[in-house]
């Protein structure tokens, strides 16, 4: 009986081995995958939290006499186009992260001049319904600097794995790309938070916190 070539059975084992570590990186990389695109699912969430806050808001300052119409034309346009830049999780790619960043950020702009609009009626900064609506729009901030933070920590996760060898090769082959996290706004290393609190302090001009 003829015996089989010790370098037979060497590759043998060898395609073994790859397999088994091809399976283990591809198996890692779906998960990581995985986390990336539920911690966006996370950051559309709380987005479309203040979304849903707006309509009230925008209600409560119509009551106000002479209320400035623009302003709230702002406000109610930009809602519009931050609500229309919903993006499956499947397709993050830099175009669609940059333009859902652009959408949210222009509404973040609209919302600051309404609020700073707001200091010069004394009625609307004394409404319940007004200031119980601020405090929530407060809280759904932090929660959005929260859920950014995560995904970029997600995304910084993935990417550190897809890169690295030799996991950069398996990825390669099945397709596993780096992905692009939230960037800073422009001019948020100069621009101060909302503040909430004391009405007599000077208002703020930036209703969205700094992100990573």
């Amino acid at each position: 009986m003829r015996r089989t070539s010790p370098v037979i059975w060497i590759v043998l084992i060898l395609v073994v081995v790859l397999v088994f570590a091809g399976c283990g990186s591809y198996n890692n990389l779906v998960g990581q995958d995985e986390t990336v695109k539920n911690a966006w699912n996370k950051v559309q969430s709380d987005y479309q939290r203040r979304a849903d806050l707006i309509p009230n808001l925008v209600n409560t300052v119509k009551g106000e006499a002479n209320f400035e119409r623009g302003t709230l034309n702002d406000v109610i346009n930009a809602r519009a186009r931050a609500t229309s830049m919903q993006i499956n999780p499947d397709n993050l790619t830099d175009e669609n992260i940059q333009k859902f960043q652009q959408a949210q950020t222009q509404l973040s702009g609209s919302l600051s001049r309404l609020l700073v609009t707001v200091e010069q009626y004394p009625n609307l900064r004394a409404n319940d319904a007004f200031r119980n609506l601020q405090t929530q729009l407060e809280g759904t901030e932090n929660r959005i600097k929260v859920s950014r933070n995560d995904f970029n920590d997600a995304v910084q996760t993935y990417n550190t794995k897809v890169r690295s060898f030799p996991t950069n090769i398996f990825a390669g082959i099945m397709g596993f790309k780096p992905r692009t996290g939230f960037t800073a706004d422009a001019g948020s290393e100069r621009a101060p938070n909302v503040d909430f609190g004391d009405q007599q302090k000077a208002p703020s001009t930036n209703f969205d916190s700094t992100k990573k």
